[in-house]
């Protein structure tokens, strides 16, 4: 009976034997016949194991071996250098080719493709005596893997004769690139389509949102009578959760099953993300759990399902489960974790993620690198986010606008304009959220003529397209820093139409500069945009209610219940040990509330032999100024601080989240309250964030 052991002694014996035979097929006195003949297979069959485990000296070693190596013994040996990035020494060998056929030209066009030389791919192109279609469909292909399209267009439309992969891939290659009516137009002139016809077209209608198109596209492939590969079912349940079709994508499951595709992880992947976009999980689950051999395709496929239907403990939960059945996690799993952390503000969580991803190797990949980036920056540390930025090897555009967008929401305003100007040198191109990122630092750093500057950049240079969120940031930094009316008349000289996100930004100003008369104009607008729009309601109340306009505030909170508009009451929390504590304005429900309210009490006394005057401004309701004082006491934010002081270490700092803006009131006595327990408070409002220490906020009383 073989073991192991002998079945290993018997191949390293093999092997050998192999080699001996080369050296004696290489003696003069056996010459070409003959020994050496019958070893020809041998050391083929070396040499193709020696390159396939990548092993290039020692194959090197056997193809020198050869007295009169043949061309497909060149052809694999150049292949084999091209494959590993060995460029020179390929090129080296295929100069010394004695005899080179048209396939062997072929493999050096592609080798000098893979290794990212357009230009001496190129050359060789022109250099081959005899071309192929092979040839020509290669050096397409070469075009459009370096984005020149039109290069690749005229090669396609010059080739003499073009089978069915070469219209598939001048097809596939406009859709990568968004032309999409070019790549219609092709596949309607194909004079004859194969499956993968289909499928790029299919694939491509999805990826450049027309998944509607995609699934009809589909149904008139079966309609030929072309049989769906398992490429072509992940491309039409990718269609189906896009659009989330559920009866079709049932009935695709149905299919896979009845013709035994179950078995491959990538459709079975996609079902998975099928019934998560479809708001299935239970079916997603199902799916899962008939999967006997389960990849980190398959498991990923799960977080990220889970996730995606905000069930972030679960997606979590899954993540560690996948570690624990022994399966290395990758950069979509590990990036699809940290999206959950953020969705759970649990920055310990993300910090754990963090690690694993240095034990893995890969803080420095982009894609872990972005997710990191955002996980800190969401949950308050944007120190972490620019260390994690400053590790990731190739950054991308995602990388930039990540790093730029964090420093503008901590308020870090010059910090994002400094890696505005190291992503120009870089030589990254920004795009819309890069100059949305820019805008909004503006915004919240008080610097209205670089606002200014960059509105005006994107409006003559057209490095991209000024859309609604840029016009809502311009009209932000005008109504922060009080120009009211020139923010009135950008919103009414708009070459898109505003709507009522653009006219919020202006009255959320007008509260802030106490402005009843433009304030008045603004809701106008909302109310003809969006009727129902509570936060109009409830910002024009506030302005009513700062200016002593009781009766206006009746009238309209007399309004939103008549139209049975509710407002969202305000509300913080804390995420301790993974568990998030909230808190409501006055609540006194907490299990620690009588050491909350104590801790308020102190605060309170504490807060006074400071100079601190509570601002009634900010006490929207009509009652006595002493009911006002108490009710500014127990916003929700100051009870979740309070409840970070009694449920911490000492010294050690408090992250509260806020879903609306923090009020003025809170803002001022949250700085003395920094300076008086000596913590770090920071407080992440529906605005911005806030770092508050020593008695000053990072936002420079400027939010």
């Amino acid at each position: 009976m073989l073991t192991s052991r002998s079945i290993f002694r018997c191949i390293r014996g093999s092997k050998a034997y192999l080699e001996t035979s080369i050296s004696a097929s290489a003696s003069p006195e056996t010459g070409i016949g003959g020994y050496a003949k019958s070893s020809t297979l041998s050391y083929k069959f070396l040499l193709s194991d020696y390159l396939k485990n990548q092993r290039l000296d020692e194959a090197r070693g056997v193809f020198d071996k050869v007295p009169f190596p043949d061309v497909y013994s060149y052809t694999k040996m150049i292949s084999g250098y091209a494959e590993n990035y060995r460029l020179d020494d390929a090129l080296e060998l295929f100069y010394e080719m004695p005899v080179k056929d048209t396939v062997s030209w072929n493999s050096m066009i592609k080798g000098c493709l893979h290794c990212g030389d357009l230009a001496m791919a190129r050359k060789l192109f022109d250099e081959t005596p005899e071309r192929n279609v092979v040839s020509w469909t290669t050096m397409v292909h070469g075009y459009l893997q370096f984005g020149r399209v039109e290069v690749a267009e005229r090669l396609f439309f010059e080739m003499p004769v073009r089978d069915v992969a070469a219209w598939n891939s001048m097809i596939y290659g406009y859709l990568q690139f968004g032309r999409v009516q070019n790549a219609v137009r092709l596949f309607e002139e194909m004079p004859c389509r194969n499956v993968v016809s289909w499928t790029s077209m299919i694939g491509g209608f999805d990826q450049n949102g027309k998944s509607d198109e995609a699934l009809i596209l589909f149904q008139k492939m079966l309609g030929t009578g072309v049989e769906p590969t398992s490429s072509t079912i992940v491309c039409v349940l990718t269609g189906c959760a896009s659009v989330s079709a559920l009866d079709l994508g049932v009935q695709i499951h149905g299919y896979v099953v009845k013709f035994g595709y179950c078995l491959d992880e990538f459709i079975c992947s996609s079902l998975i993300t099928f019934y998560a976009n479809c708001e299935q999980m239970e079916n997603a689950y199902k799916v899962f759990h008939e999967k006997l051999q389960r990849s980190v395709v398959i498991w990923t496929a799960l977080s990220t399902g889970f996730g995606l239907n905000r069930k972030y403990e679960c997606a979590l939960m899954v993540f560690r489960d996948m570690i624990r059945m022994g399966v290395h996690p990758n950069q979509s799993s590990l990036s699809s974790a940290l999206n959950s952390c953020c969705g759970l503000e649990a920055i310990d969580k993300g910090k754990g993620l963090h690690t694993v991803s240095i034990k893995l190797g890969l803080e420095a990949d982009t894609f872990v690198g972005n997710s990191l980036i955002v996980m800190y920056t969401e949950c308050g540390n944007i120190y972490n986010a620019i260390s994690v930025f400053k590790n990731v090897i190739e950054k991308n555009v995602v990388s930039w606008n990540s790093i730029i967008v964090g420093c503008a929401q901590h308020g870090h305003g010059m910090w994002a304009l400094t890696f505005f100007s190291q992503m120009i040198i870089a030589g990254v191109e920004p795009d819309e959220i890069t100059f949305t990122g820019l805008l909004s630092a503006c915004s919240h750093s008080g610097m209205l003529e670089k606002g200014r500057c960059f509105f005006e950049y994107i409006s003559q240079y057209k490095l991209t397209k000024l859309n609604l969120q840029h016009y809502v940031c311009m009209v932000d930094i005008l109504g922060r820093c009080g120009k009211l009316e020139e923010a009135v008349k950008l919103i009414k000289n708009m070459h898109l139409k505003a709507n009522s996100t653009v006219w919020l930004a202006l009255l959320s100003a007008c509260r802030m500069h106490s402005n009843l008369e433009v304030a008045e104009r603004a809701a106008k607008y909302i109310f003809d945009l969006e009727p129902h729009c509570s936060a109009t309601y409830v910002l024009l109340s506030n302005i009513y209610a700062s200016a002593g306009k009781w009766s206006d505030v009746s009238r309209m909170r007399v309004k939103m219940k008549q139209r049975g508009i509710t407002k969202q009451p305000g509300s913080s929390w804390v995420t301790l040990r993974g568990v998030r504590q909230e808190f409501l304005s006055g609540d006194r429900s907490h299990p620690l509330s009588e050491k909350i309210y104590q801790k308020i009490d102190w605060l309170g006394v504490k807060l006074k032999e400071l100079g601190y005057v509570p601002d009634q401004r900010f006490a929207l309701h009509d009652v006595e100024e002493e009911q006002k004082e108490e009710m500014l006491s127990y916003h929700s934010e100051r009870l979740a601080i309070a409840f970070g002081l009694v449920s911490t270490v000492e010294g050690s700092p408090i992250t509260v989240m806020k879903n609306l803006r923090v009020c003025g009131d809170c803002h001022n006595a949250i700085k003395l309250i920094a300076k008086i327990v000596g913590r770090e408070i920071v407080v992440r409002d529906s605005t911005r964030f806030h770092h508050f220490k020593n008695g000053i906020c990072s936002c420079g009383d400027y939010w």
